[in-house]
């Protein structure tokens, strides 16, 4: 997480992907949280490949057309948190010896340059500390998050073009926790697929944290349900030969994960449970999974956005 500020405006959640924005901002209601905005809005192919903007103008004009046409209330904050490319990121959990926070926050800059594939002066990093089940234990893992520091400054510039003022860049993977997962559950270990136009996310998760990240390509006429099962085994199994934790569930999000019988075909291939996430277990009463304004299919692929827009909630746990 890239924080630039320490004051707690309202902010809203802006989801920015290589064909596409989503927006959405929440709001209290008494004791819990209702939708206050949202949006989706097509970006032309081209502006952004990979997750790298190619037109910044153009991407800062799209998003100022589409904060004219939110649905709902008229967004008036620009404060926003916002994500960063799920395929440009690398996030890895990391062992460190047990110490205070302040000290392990300078020893993990040390430690990343045995990890981040590219020169610490080129990137940003960002760590967490995982809390420890075993507090004798004289290890610690820490979560590394680390991006190029020209892709940051990239969508930090358009977002300003924008009139926006970022509070936060999150990738994406991290948000999708946040959404999918429920608060105070300390027993989930769950395999997060977020199954979008061009890329399909894979995020494992456990121990409270993630684990680490990675991406295959999207469902298609040319990358078979066959195919994206073979994949993700590959992926199960590189896991397995780093976290003692299993996986026992995959929890499915994103605007192809709609696709008729998707989790019981991944169920049956994968060996675990798989099922469509709630985006809204964090937000809404636990008997309700819609609201009329966003059915529950459609909300599958506003997941990001809504970890976006829980980050700063006092009602949110970060995760």
């Amino acid at each position: 997480m890239l924080e630039f500020f320490t004051l707690k405006p309202e902010t809203f959640g802006l989801d920015v992907s290589d064909l596409s924005l989503k927006m959405i901002k929440l709001k209290k209601k008494s004791d819990s949280l209702s939708l206050a905005s949202f949006c989706e809005a097509e970006i032309s192919p081209g502006m952004i490949e990979s997750g790298e903007i190619k037109d910044e103008d153009g991407l800062a004009d799209a998003i100022k057309e589409a904060l004219r046409k939110t649905n709902k209330e008229k967004l008036r904050t620009r404060y926003v948190i916002a994500s960063l490319p799920e395929e440009k990121a690398f996030i890895r959990v990391i062992q460190m010896p047990a110490m205070e926070e302040k000290e392990l926050k300078k020893a993990v800059y040390f430690e990343a340059e045995n990890y981040v594939p590219l020169p610490l002066d080129k990137v940003y990093l960002d760590s967490q500390a995982i809390p420890r089940s075993d507090k004798k234990s004289e290890r610690s893992a820490v979560l590394i998050a680390a991006l190029p520091k020209e892709i940051v400054d990239s969508y930090l510039s358009v977002f300003r073009k924008a009139g926006l003022k970022p509070l936060a860049f999150e990738v994406e993977s991290q948000a999708i926790a946040r959404a999918l997962v429920k608060r105070g559950r300390e027993d989930c270990s769950a395999l997060l697929i977020d199954l979008g136009a061009v890329r399909t996310g894979l995020s494992f998760f456990s121990g409270n944290s993630l684990r680490f990240t990675s991406s295959v390509p999207a469902l298609s006429d040319s990358f078979s349900k066959d195919e994206l099962a073979e994949q993700i085994k590959k992926h199960l199994d590189y896991y397995r030969t780093r976290e003692t934790e299993p996986i026992n569930e995959a929890l499915l999000c994103g605007g192809k994960a709609n696709l008729k019988d998707l989790p019981e075909f991944l169920s049956r291939e994968l060996k675990i449970r798989a099922s469509l996430g709630n985006p809204w277990i964090n937000i809404l009463p636990e008997t309700l999974k819609e609201i009329p304004e966003i059915s529950f299919e459609e909300s599958l692929k506003y997941a990001t956005a809504l970890g976006l827009a829980l980050y700063d909630k006092s009602t949110a746990d970060k995760i």
